[in-house]
């Protein structure tokens, strides 16, 4: 759901809020029912999403009704299709639709799997190592069953035993799933090899507000470039300064964030000289989150991330595939789509870029690569620092691969294969540098090498559900 972006430090909400509207839903005349509901739902989602759509008024509110729709659709289905399924697998219908709403959004809808049920029980890490097998959906799943089996049992007036094989074989399942996530937990080895990692980004208040947006859309007058030239080398000399010290302090790898290190087209050649000399007297891997920006180019950026090795060598630059829709795809030259993986002395490195990590089956590249280690270079704003953070750890369980996320206008952090978090900083409390010891080697998942096979399974159940309907209303008739 979009607004789980609002609502990730009260995860029961979510819980309770799918119970009411789905027993309103069946409780009330169809029409009516699903009037309330779906008006509930937009309005919530106007109030919830205030500054995290990245979209101007008054075309905001046109952009929240197609989020409103899918998150309305799957009670729809609901109350369609499951009066007519006897018994509690009823209560299936309802997380299988949204399974399947939110799985055709990620593949379909330019947001991804943004506003995902799951997402909201990020804390449950118990919960959540479910994604290892079956992604994000299982966790979808798991959310909406017993808030079907509630209204389901409040239709039946709470009768025992009439709710009795519902209550139980529910019960049972989600029981199981939190006892398979807490022995996975526990048998996690702690005797990995670690590295010590670092995330450094740029101090804002080397330009002012705007600045940095205008130099990213190539919009520098020639009056103004002299400025901008100055500004752009002291923010080198602070990067690769800090990049220094965080070498000499013992981290083998630092990455920045992405587009911090903001390049000018001329001057990239010497950027990437300058940087593949210090990964050389280091003696570390610099994992460079890049913006080269081409002056009055129709696309201006390169969302680019470059990883020199301690020997100096560049071993890949990458330009980010799937931009934000907007803004940054207006601007931005995108890429091939395929992420870089890189055998390296620390082991095997992959890379993807901000946005992209919304995409699950996108990066599921970095698992199907046996990746050891993967850099994120981020770039939030305020209002989704949060959540876009905490989605960071769904990618990890689901790739079974440790995580740099080098975040800036948000947080950094550094997570293992199983979703805990190793170091955080946040950019907005004045933190420059995030530092963690990051385990080295990745877990196999079934997620990784399956994809999202328990998403089409419930896509199969929900149109098997919906035919065998049809056959019955047409024999009715």
């Amino acid at each position: 759901m979009a607004a789980s972006v609002r609502w990730v430090e009260m995860p029961a909400s979510v819980w309770i809020s799918v119970a009411a509207m789905s027993y309103a839903v069946r409780a009330l005349p169809a029409a009516s029912g699903l009037f309330c509901t779906a008006l509930t739902i937009y309005v919530g989602l106007v109030a919830g999403l205030r500054g995290v759509l990245p979209v101007p008024y008054p075309f905001y509110f046109a952009a929240v009704a197609p989020m409103a729709a899918g998150f309305w659709l799957p009670f729809a289905i609901d109350r369609i299709v499951a009066p007519r399924v006897a018994g509690w697998p009823s209560t299936l219908v309802l997380p299988a639709a949204f399974v399947a709403v939110e799985f055709m959004a990620s593949r379909f809808s330019p947001w991804g799997s943004n506003g995902s049920l799951a997402y909201t029980q990020h804390g449950n890490l118990a919960l959540i190592q479910v994604v290892s097998v079956t992604g994000i959906f299982g966790v979808t799943f798991l959310v909406a069953w017993p808030a079907a089996v509630v209204s389901w049992s409040a239709l039946h007036t709470f009768e025992w035993p009439a709710i009795r094989p519902g209550v139980t074989t529910c019960a049972a399942v989600v029981a199981a799933v939190l006892v398979a996530g807490g022995v996975r937990l526990s048998s996690a080895p702690s005797d990995q090899r670690t590295i010590r990692a670092a995330s450094v980004s740029f101090p804002r208040e080397l330009f002012e507000p705007g600045e940095v947006t205008r130099i990213y859309e190539g919009n520098v007058p020639g009056a103004a470039l002299p400025r901008a030239k100055r500004q752009i080398a002291q923010l080198h000399d602070f990067l690769f300064d800090q990049a220094r010290r965080e070498a000499r302090a013992g981290a083998q790898l630092v990455a920045f964030p992405e587009t911090n290190l903001v390049v000018l087209r001329d001057d990239e050649d010497a950027v990437v000289d300058r940087a593949r000399r210090l990964a050389q007297e280091e003696r570390i891997t610099l994992a460079m989150g890049m913006g080269t920006v081409t002056l009055g180019a129709p696309r201006p950026l390169e969302n680019k991330i470059v990883l020199i090795d301690p020997a100096g060598q560049q071993e890949f630059s990458y330009r980010k595939s799937l931009p934000v829709p907007g803004w940054e795809a207006s601007i931005m030259e995108v890429g091939d789509g395929r992420l870089p993986i890189h055998d390296s002395a620390i082991g095997r490195i992959g890379a993807a870029i901000c946005f992209e990590s919304d995409h699950p089956q996108f990066v599921r590249q970095i698992g199907q690569a046996g990746t050891a280690l993967w850099v994120l270079p981020t770039n939030d704003w305020p209002e989704v620092k949060r959540s876009h953070y905490q989605l960071a750890a769904f990618r990890a369980i689901e790739n079974g691969t440790p995580m740099l996320r080098a975040g800036s206008s948000g947080f950094s952090g550094a997570f293992d294969p199983w979703g805990r978090v190793l170091g955080v900083t946040d950019h907005y409390s004045g933190a420059r540098t995030m530092v963690a010891q990051v385990p080295i080697g990745g877990v196999p998942t079934i997620y990784a090498r399956a994809g999202d096979w328990f998403a089409w399974l419930c896509v199969a159940g929900l149109c098997v559900a919906g035919l065998a309907m049809l056959i019955a209303m047409a024999m009715a008739s």
